[in-house]
């Protein structure tokens, strides 16, 4: 008859324990990034007036015009300063699921003062999950925060093609805000 021994361990304290009695160093906790705790406030742009119409229009002619460019057919969206839309525009052919996404790429940016890039980011390179449960959120690129003299005073949103297509459409129209 043979028997096989299996060595238990218990966990207490910080310690491992084995029925043995044998202790063992226990393995060095993970330090949480997220833990960590700034100087100063990130993505702390002031808020500014909201962004006119025709500023609005300007910014998205100039996406609009790389699209074309490029051959892309993309949505465009821009929002005030309050997440507001102010102007929007399909491209002939744009697919009609990226008419919302175009617009809630541009109210995430402008609601949380940063680009969406950020969120795709700190999910995708990061693992911040935790980013999935905040309201508004949109983690892919082509959000990005207009702003002037250091105050916010919109966003503009691009989709329909990939989120790098988008991002580069967005760059565009936001060079216009000086």
């Amino acid at each position: 008859m043979r028997f096989q021994f299996v060595t238990l361990a218990l966990a207490v304290s910080g310690f491992c324990i084995s029925l043995s009695g044998e202790a063992q160093t226990p393995a060095p906790a993970a330090v949480n990034p997220l833990d960590a705790i700034p100087d100063n406030m990130p993505f702390d742009v002031p808020y500014g007036a909201p962004i006119s119409l025709d500023r609005a229009e300007a910014a998205i002619a100039a996406a609009v015009a790389e699209a074309k460019k490029r051959h892309w057919k993309l949505n465009v969206a821009v929002v005030d300063s309050g997440a507001n839309l102010v102007a929007f525009q399909r491209m002939d052919g744009a697919q009609l699921a990226s008419i919302a996404v175009s617009e809630h790429k541009a109210r995430a940016a402008a609601s949380f003062r940063r680009e969406t890039k950020v969120f795709e980011d700190g999910i995708q390179l990061k693992q911040n999950y935790y980013t999935l449960s905040l309201d508004g959120i949109v983690a892919s690129r082509g959000g990005i925060p207009l702003v002037e003299g250091g105050k916010l005073v919109g966003a503009i949103g691009c989709s329909g093609g990939t989120g790098s297509q988008d991002e580069v459409a967005c760059k565009a129209g936001a060079a216009t805000i000086k």
